[in-house]
């Protein structure tokens, strides 16, 4: 809770507004709170905002339009109400009140929670399914009622039947539907109906208060539409009114004659669609006799007689055989055209002994001449080149009395200012090596 402020400290009034609310808040859970309106007044904006009194007291209300929306009926004066509601402030007035989360009509608490626990723990079993729900038939020849002879509800079934599907055939299946032991015989009769030769079942009753109407949210009741093995519509009550049978039907009609309506399809809407179809399947039925008698003319334009089909064919075997035994002919031709030529190049192309000998000799005396020839001049070439060797061979210079220096980098040194006091080297001479230290380094003066 929040927390008050010191003695010497000063609050405005907006400040002890808030403190007030925050406490009412939060020290008051949602509760119930009985009694009867007045002042009620319905806002533009959609908020309803009244007085919920008793003999010796009143309290200042407010239900905001979101809930408002969602209550089903209207409010009015002198109306006995239970309303669960937050206990709050309204700070800019400093006025105390209720903020309404739901409202119920007095006396109906219990029964409304018997209806919210039945329906948890149906709806937990999967007895609401929408899977489970089963399609209506397009056409029924026979519907099974369940309601009462004398309710107004079953004479408002019929009429609505009887003018628009006056061919259905209908069985009443009779039962209380209101009173003790109703429920045990509502789920009898369906029961029956599901055993008939029934296509459908219509579960009907006129509207009236939670009490009135508490027979069809009996658990038995629901059990036996889904056990039913034909569809169930449920045509309970008024629009605004919601049962345990509305949420187990495979379809809930808003009123029972939305109900009948919804099982017989309009006569005259059927003979109009007949009778559309029929016009579409004659023409349709014109247009393909129309497209086979042309495809027949045209497959009749292209039939030959056998006699006239067996002369063309002779004819084209004849003009066949003429090209076979032309194409034959000038095939045997080139042939021996081909045969002579071959002959004629075969005599030309056999070799001459005589020739190729004297030939052959020739060239194998020029062979060694030039062969000759090339080895002296190479061999000339190979002493040019090791004369030139020789005298680039660095170990031919060390033969005569010069040595080669190795620096501490790994190469040949050749100027002595890339060397320093104290370096290593490592001396290679024509017989052995020696490794010396630099004492001293005398560079060579650059010339002018």
């Amino acid at each position: 809770m929040p927390t008050p402020p010191a003695g010497n400290s000063v609050l405005s009034v907006s400040s002890l507004n808030r403190l007030v609310r925050d406490c009412l808040e939060t020290a008051f859970p949602l509760t119930w709170v009985g009694g009867e309106i007045s002042n009620l007044t319905y806002a533009a904006s959609g908020h309803v905002y009244f007085s919920l009194k008793d003999a010796a007291a009143q309290v200042r209300c407010v239900m905001w339009r979101n809930r408002a929306q969602l209550l089903g009926w209207r409010l009015e004066n002198g109306q006995k109400i239970e309303a669960r509601a937050l206990v709050s402030f309204y700070e800019p007035r400093g006025e105390f009140q209720l903020n309404i989360e739901a409202i119920r009509r007095a006396g109906q608490g219990d029964l409304f929670e018997r209806f919210l626990r039945l329906k948890a723990q149906l709806e937990a079993e999967g007895l609401f399914a929408a899977a489970a729900k089963r399609p209506l038939p397009g056409f029924p020849r026979h519907v099974a009622i369940v309601s009462s002879p004398q309710a107004a509800a079953l004479r408002d079934v019929l009429t609505t039947l009887h003018r628009r599907a006056p061919h259905l055939r209908i069985t009443l299946f009779p039962t209380p539907v209101q009173g003790e032991g109703a429920a045990l015989r509502i789920a009898e009769a369906l029961a029956q109906a599901s055993a008939s030769n029934c296509e459908v079942t219509i579960l009907c009753r006129g509207g009236g208060s939670i009490e009135d109407l508490w027979s069809f949210n009996e658990e038995c009741v629901a059990r036996a539409i889904r056990a039913s093995t034909i569809p169930v519509i449920s045509g309970v009550g008024h629009e605004t009114d919601f049962t345990i049978a509305d949420f187990a039907a495979d379809l809930r009609a808003p009123t029972p004659t939305a109900a009948a309506e919804l099982v017989s399809p309009e006569r005259d809407d059927l003979l109009a669609r007949l009778e559309r179809l029929d016009s579409q399947l004659r023409r349709q039925t014109e247009r393909t006799l129309a497209d086979l008698r042309q495809q027949l003319d045209w497959l009749g334009s292209r039939l030959t007689h056998p006699a006239d089909r067996l002369r063309q064919r002779q004819q084209e075997i004849g003009a066949l055989g003429t090209q076979l035994g032309r194409a034959w002919r000038g095939k045997i031709d080139r042939l021996h055209l081909l045969s002579d030529t071959l002959q004629q190049r075969q005599l030309g192309a056999r070799p001459r002994l005589d020739r190729l000998g004297s030939q052959l000799e020739h060239a194998r005396y020029r062979l060694g001449k030039q062969l000759a020839w090339r080895i002296s001049e190479h061999s000339g070439k190979l002493n040019s080149l090791a004369s030139g060797l020789k005298q680039l061979d660095p170990h031919a210079v060390l033969q005569r009395g010069y040595a080669l220096a190795i620096g501490p980098d790994g190469r040949a040194v050749r100027n002595a200012v890339d060397l320093a006091p104290g370096d290593t080297l490592r001396l290679s001479f024509a017989q052995g090596a020696a490794t010396a230290k630099v004492d001293r380094v005398v560079a060579t003066p650059e010339a002018d």
